[in-house]
């Protein structure tokens, strides 16, 4: 992902920063603050609360 990208996008739900994580082959942006994991389809990310995977 575009670092330039991930220094003005915040979390839709509570305005955290995210950070970029893989795993399994898969990347999410998840929020510092709320933990809300957002997929990231084709290098691009899905901000969309009702999309996101909520912390365990």
């Amino acid at each position: 992902m575009d670092p330039a990208l991930l220094e003005i996008i915040v979390c839709p739900d509570c305005r955290g920063d995210l950070a970029v994580v893989t795993a399994d082959g898969a990347t999410e942006l998840v929020c510092q603050a709320c933990g809300l994991a957002y997929p990231v389809r084709d290098d691009i990310p899905v901000l969309l609360v009702d999309e996101a995977r909520r912390p365990a």
